[in-house]
């Protein structure tokens, strides 16, 4: 009991004091993509040492705390007050079942006490499981928020918050679908262990459902070129529109937790976890060392990741809500269902397959993968619209739909 708090405390702490420190990272590296400073003065008070603005997510902090908690007279104040804890209770859930290394060589309970996993709730079976259905918990979160705010403009980006939340799970689980397949397990230690035993990560062999998953999990996270909830070009600024202080900081930290956990979870399912070659090993009894070298490249991939979200957001521009739907029913999904069924019929009919062909498994399903990727990529493009623009013009607008009459 002791050492779960424990946990729960450190993870809680951490990944929020990590949340205020990528908000920093982030405009770091917005300004660095734009060719100016960024935030770089605020430093140890009353003295010249600005330590490259370090304390610029305190003085952020702080401006939230102290402001007026202000609250509008035509809210439903109960669920307006309800929906940022759902959002903060739905972004920190999700870490529960996320392991942020393998064990550390600690013998804790006795007789019978192993060492001490990295994981809030160790040992869940259904790990995956309870991402999803925790994560999905966010989307009520969303829902309240607008509707409680009596606001257009909120109401509007919680709408589509919500449809877009609900298309993106699909594809989302079924990219994920494959790996469970192949792995044989909805544990996430499991998963990782199964990449590291095998030293072939999940990436090398499902590419076509690493890339499905990462624009779904791009859309799941609300960033950009996905942001259709928060345009503030469109909406002001969303479903968050009439909230400030510290209610605002609180949607604003959740929506940077789903970017962490959506980063967390690429790592874990396509990229082998903590596992590096010839560097982590793969077995459960490790020294200091080991744990800690695991610890760090797990950190490492990780924050590869969130970088990769920031560099998306800063290069891409946002989509149109169609396109947006159109992307997740008649891309995504797709190409999500030919690689759930590629690894099926490989598990099943791969080894004789293999074999016959003098190949190793793995090789056979990689070779298979990586076709799938580009007659996917290519199928794509060719039924994709074939002008460049967006603007309605009286001609065909892909190989699928008849030419239009001009009026």
């Amino acid at each position: 009991m002791l050492e779960a708090a424990v946990k729960v405390v450190l993870v809680a702490f951490g990944l929020l004091g990590a949340a205020a420190y990528l908000v920093l990272v982030e405009r770091r590296f917005a300004a660095w993509v734009q060719d100016r400073l960024g935030p770089n003065r605020v430093g140890i008070p009353l003295t010249r040492i600005r330590l490259f603005g370090l304390g610029q997510p305190i003085a952020d902090g702080m401006k939230f705390i102290f402001k007026e908690e202000f609250t509008p007279g035509h809210v439903n104040r109960v669920l307006y007050f309800v929906a940022p804890m759902v959002m903060l209770i739905a972004a920190l859930g999700v870490f529960a079942v996320i392991p942020f290394g393998s064990v550390l060589p600690v013998e804790l309970g006795g007789e019978g006490g192993g060492p001490i996993q990295l994981v809030v709730a160790p040992g869940m079976d259904v790990g995956l499981v309870f991402i999803f259905a925790i994560s999905a918990i966010g989307v009520y979160g969303v829902l309240l928020g607008s509707w409680a705010s009596n606001n257009k403009y909120s109401l509007l980006g919680g709408l589509r918050s919500a449809a877009q939340l609900i298309s993106y799970e699909i594809p989302l689980g079924v990219a994920v679908l494959g790996v469970v397949l192949s792995s044989g397990s909805l544990r996430l230690e499991r998963i990782i262990g199964m990449q590291a035993e095998t030293g072939v990560w999940n990436v090398l062999v499902q590419p076509l459902g690493f890339f499905v998953f990462m624009v779904a999990a791009f859309a799941e996270a609300g960033r950009l070129p996905f942001d259709l909830p928060e345009a503030e070009q469109e909406l002001v600024g969303g479903y968050h529109t009439e909230y400030s202080g510290m209610k605002l900081m609180i949607f604003l930290v959740s929506e940077f937790l789903h970017m962490v956990a959506a980063s967390f979870l690429m790592v874990i399912l396509f990229f082998g976890g903590w596992h590096l070659w010839g560097v982590t090993g793969s077995g459960e009894q490790i020294g200091w060392l080991t744990a800690i070298l695991r610890v760090l490249v797990l950190v490492a991939k990780v924050t590869g990741f969130i970088l990769f979200f920031m560099l998306v957001r800063w290069s891409l521009p946002r989509f149109r809500f169609d396109q947006l739907m159109r992307l997740c029913w008649k891309v995504m999904l797709p190409l999500g269902m030919v690689q759930l069924v590629l690894v099926a019929v490989w598990l099943e009919y791969g080894p004789e397959w293999a074999a016959g062909m003098g190949l190793p498994l793995d090789l056979g399903m990689a070779l298979s993968g990586w076709a799938a990727l580009v007659l996917g990529w290519l199928v794509v493009t060719w039924s994709a619209p074939v002008i460049g623009d967006n603007r309605p013009r009286p001609v065909a607008t892909s190989v699928w739909e008849p030419e239009i009459e001009a009026p």
